[in-house]
């Protein structure tokens, strides 16, 4: 049996997340940080992003749908990410692509993984209205993120990529409205 507090926390869950990327929605430029650990070395990366907030039903959502091979209806709204990113010491290009979330209940589906070009699911819960944390788990490695909106203009975004226990790599990232 569901609990009136499941129910209310899924319903609470699908509101935050649809307000979270329509606040998102629009360009933004992403100034990123990485950290290999446990050596610490360092690389920017700066990004150009571009953010389209998903209705429940749209063409994207379905397509994602079916790569999870669940019905699309279920999927609340969604998020689609196009980037293009490069090194921000020699300029030269890093990668450039897109990717589709969509929000059922507390779960978050992408198209593809940060390392891996195949579908993946996400955990997700607010820990304040405007802060959104990540669980993501394939091949091995654990991602946990965090993406805070900062007003209007700004977003922050953590990172911390962990394999059998160990943390591998944090990223850290400043996005600024254009």
């Amino acid at each position: 049996m569901t609990s009136l507090l499941n129910l209310t926390t899924t319903a609470e869950e699908t509101s935050l997340i649809a307000e979270f990327f329509q606040q998102s929605a629009g360009r933004w430029k992403s100034e990123r940080r990485y950290y290999t650990l446990p050596d610490g070395e360092t690389k920017e990366v700066v990004s150009l992003i571009t953010i389209r907030f998903l209705e429940p039903n749209s063409s994207e959502l379905s397509h994602l749908a079916e790569l999870h091979g669940i019905d699309g209806t279920l999927l609340s709204c969604g998020a689609e990410v196009l980037w293009d990113s490069h090194d921000s010491e020699t300029e030269k290009p890093q990668s450039a692509g897109s990717t589709l979330f969509g929000a059922s209940g507390t779960t978050l589906y992408r198209d593809r993984g940060f390392a891996t070009t195949k579908p993946v699911s996400a955990e997700f819960h607010f820990s304040h209205p405007t802060t959104l944390c990540l669980r993501t788990e394939y091949k091995g490695s654990v991602f946990e993120e965090e993406l805070k909106l900062v007003g209007r203009n700004y977003r922050t975004r953590q990172t911390i990529i962990s394999r059998a226990g160990e943390q591998m790599m944090i990223g850290q990232y400043l996005e600024k409205r254009l």
